[in-house]
C-alpha cells in the first residue's frame, strides 16, 4: 500500500488560496472557506443569525420555501445557516436548469423567493419573472473556476445584494428549528417530484438527525477538517456539508469545482481529515501523471465517503492501494437518506458490496408479488430509515403509497442480501441512469424531445461510460420528410432542458423495435452497448 508524500506545492494552484489565519480567524479556531476567504465558524453563525433576520424582513416565515440557485461557495454555507437559523426551507436547484425546469419546480415547491448568483439571472428570467430575486455576487476564485468574465458577475444591477441585505438586518433574536431540504427528483413519468421530509406533519428540529449523521456515519470530532468539490445543490454533498457545519469545531471547506491537481493540493495544505467525492473524481485522480500525485501528502486524510453511483471494484481498488483503507461507499436515496455504509475492508473481502444498513435502518428484498426473499435471491429492494423521517411527494401521493410495502419503500432498484446482510445491487427496476453521480431519467428527456416536429419517436437510455459511469443516448425515428441531423437535435434541446441532461449520442432508426404491446423495445435499443461492459448499471 503506498502513500503519497508531498515533493512541494504549486505556486500556480496556491497562489490564490485564502492564509490558514485570516480576520476573526485564528490558528487554532474552527472555519469555513472556500478559495477565496474563510470565516471562524462562530462569525458564520453570527452572519447566519443576521441573515435570518434579513430572511423575515423579507417576510420568509417559518416553512416557507425559498429556491436556491448557486454553485458552490461561502455565502452558499451562509445561506444554508441562515435558513436553518429561521426555520425556512431551502429548495435547492441545480444551477445548470433550463428556465423551463426552472419555473416548474418553483411552481411546485411554492417558492416565491430565489437566491441566485447573479451570472446566472439572465438565463432564467423567463422562469423568475414575478418572483422575489436576492442576488450573490460570485467571487474572484469562482469567476476563474467558470470563465465568468467581470459584468456577468455583477449581471442584474436591479436585483438587491445579499450581503447588503444581511448587513443591514438585525439578528433574529431566537433560532427556530432546522428544516431538511426540499429535493426533487424525476420519476418514471419524467415529471419531477418534490420530496418533502417529515410527512407525518410533526414539527421537527432536523440538526439532531444532522448531528447523528457526522456522528455516527462521517465519523467526525472536534478539530477534524471536511472538503467537498461536489456541488452542494446535490443531496448527498449538502447533507453531509450540513453534518459538517453542525458537528462543533468542525472546519469546512468547499472548491467551486473539481479540478483533479487542486484537489490534492487542497488536501495537503489544509491537512484535511475528511472527503467526500463520488467515482467520477476518484477516476480523474488516478488518471493523473504519477509525480503530480507523488507530490502532495494525503497522510491526513482518515475518511473519504462517496454516494450517487456505483462504484466500480477496481476503481476502489486502486484508490485505496494510493490513500489506504480510509473509504467508505454509501448507498442512498433523496426520499430515504443514507441507507448502507461499507468500508475498505469489506469492500475487498465482499467485491460489489453496497455494505450494511446504519444508524437503524431496516431493508427488505421483495419479490415482485411483495413476499420478502431469502439470503441470496434477486428482487427489489426496499428499505427504511426512521433517522430521515417520513417523506411526501409534493405533487404525487400516489406514487409515494405505490412504492411503500410492509412500511419500507423502494426507488426502483433490484438486488439480494447475503446472509451477513450485506447488500448487493444488481440492477435497476426503473428506468434511469446515473452520470456522474446525478440522476437523470430518460422519460423527462423523451417528454422534451418528442415535442419537436422533425421526431418521430424516441427511446432514451444509458450506456456504459469510462469516466461518468453512464452517458446519454438518444434513439430517434425521425419523421419521413426530415433528414436525420443530430446537431439539430441538440440545438432543439437548447433552453429547454440542462446540458448534463441532453443525450452525448443520438442514433438514427428508421423504425424503433416495439413489444406486441406497442411500447418500445428499449433494452433491444439498450443491449448492444452494454455488451462487454462487465456490468448491467
Amino acid at each position: 500500500m503506498q502513500r503519497a508524500i508531498r515533493a512541494g506545492t504549486s505556486d500556480t494552484i496556491a497562489q490564490d488560496w485564502p492564509a490558514e489565519q485570516e480576520e476573526g480567524t485564528a490558528m487554532t479556531e474552527a472555519w469555513v472557506g472556500d478559495d477565496d476567504k474563510r470565516m471562524s465558524r462562530a462569525a458564520l453563525e453570527a452572519r447566519a443569525a443576521q441573515g435570518a433576520g434579513a430572511m423575515r424582513a423579507l417576510g420568509l416565515a417559518e416553512d416557507t420555501p425559498v429556491a436556491v440557485i448557486m454553485r458552490n461557495d461561502l455565502t452558499q454555507l451562509e445561506v444554508m445557516r441562515a435558513a436553518a437559523h429561521a426555520g425556512v426551507v431551502i429548495v435547492a436547484l441545480n444551477w445548470h436548469g433550463a428556465a423551463e425546469e426552472v419555473g416548474a419546480i418553483c411552481d411546485d415547491s411554492g417558492a416565491r423567493t430565489v437566491i441566485i448568483h447573479r451570472d446566472l439571472i439572465a438565463a432564467l428570467r423567463p422562469a423568475l419573472e414575478g418572483r422575489q430575486l436576492i442576488g450573490v455576487t460570485p467571487g474572484p476564485a469562482l469567476c476563474a473556476a467558470y470563465g465568468l468574465a467581470p459584468a456577468a458577475a455583477r449581471d442584474a444591477s436591479d436585483v438587491p445584494e445579499w450581503a447588503d441585505l444581511v448587513d443591514a438586518a438585525d439578528p433574529l433574536p431566537e433560532k427556530a428549528m432546522t428544516r431538511p431540504l426540499m429535493r426533487y427528483t424525476s420519476g418514471s413519468t419524467g415529471r419531477p417530484k418534490g420530496v418533502r421530509r417529515a410527512s407525518t406533519g410533526v414539527r421537527r428540529d432536523f440538526e439532531p438527525v444532522l448531528r447523528q449523521v457526522g456522528d455516527e456515519m462521517m465519523r467526525l470530532t472536534a478539530g477534524d477538517r471536511f472538503f467537498t468539490a461536489a456541488p452542494v445543490y446535490h443531496s448527498a454533498p449538502s447533507t453531509l456539508t450540513a453534518a459538517a457545519l453542525v458537528t462543533p469545531s468542525v472546519c469546512v471547506h468547499l472548491a467551486p469545482k473539481f479540478d483533479p491537481e487542486a484537489f490534492l493540493a487542497r488536501i495537503a495544505q489544509d491537512r484535511i481529515t475528511h472527503v467526500y467525492m463520488v467515482p467520477t473524481m476518484m477516476s480523474r485522480l488516478l488518471k493523473l501523471p504519477e509525480a503530480v500525485k507523488a507530490r502532495y501528502d494525503l497522510s491526513s486524510v482518515r475518511f473519504v465517503v462517496s454516494t450517487g453511483s456505483p462504484w466500480p471494484h477496481d476503481l476502489k481498488v486502486a484508490m485505496i492501494d494510493w490513500w489506504g483503507p480510509v473509504f467508505w461507499e454509501s448507498y442512498g436515496a433523496t426520499e430515504i437518506g443514507f441507507m448502507t455504509m461499507v468500508s475498505s475492508a469489506e469492500a475487498l473481502e465482499r467485491p460489489g458490496t453496497a455494505g450494511r444498513m446504519q444508524m437503524g435502518g431496516t431493508v427488505m428484498i421483495l419479490d415482485a408479488e411483495g413476499n420478502p426473499l431469502p439470503p441470496g435471491q434477486v428482487g427489489e429492494i426496499h428499505a427504511r430509515m426512521d433517522v430521515f423521517g417520513g417523506f411526501d411527494y409534493s405533487n404525487d401521493p400516489a406514487a409515494r403509497a405505490a412504492a411503500e410495502k410492509h412500511g419500507h419503500f423502494s426507488v426502483g432498484d433490484l438486488g439480494w442480501l447475503d446472509a451477513d446482510g450485506f447488500l448487493f445491487i444488481t440492477d435497476r427496476a426503473k428506468d434511469m441512469i446515473i452520470s456522474g453521480g446525478a440522476n437523470i431519467f430518460p422519460a423527462e428527456i423523451e417528454a422534451v424531445l418528442i415535442r419537436a416536429p422533425f421526431i418521430r419517436d424516441v427511446a432514451v437510455f444509458g450506456a456504459p461510460d469510462p469516466e461518468f459511469g453512464e452517458k446519454v443516448v438518444a434513439a430517434v425515428e425521425p419523421m419521413p420528410d426530415w433528414t436525420p441531423d443530430a446537431a439539430e437535435v441538440m440545438a432543439y434541446l437548447e433552453g429547454k432542458l440542462a446540458r448534463f441532461k441532453q443525450p452525448r449520442k443520438v442514433d438514427f432508426h428508421a423504425a424503433l423495435p416495439r413489444e406486441d404491446s406497442g411500447k418500445i423495445f428499449k433494452p433491444r435499443l439498450r443491449a448492444p452497448y452494454w455488451e462487454g461492459a462487465g456490468r448491467k448499471i
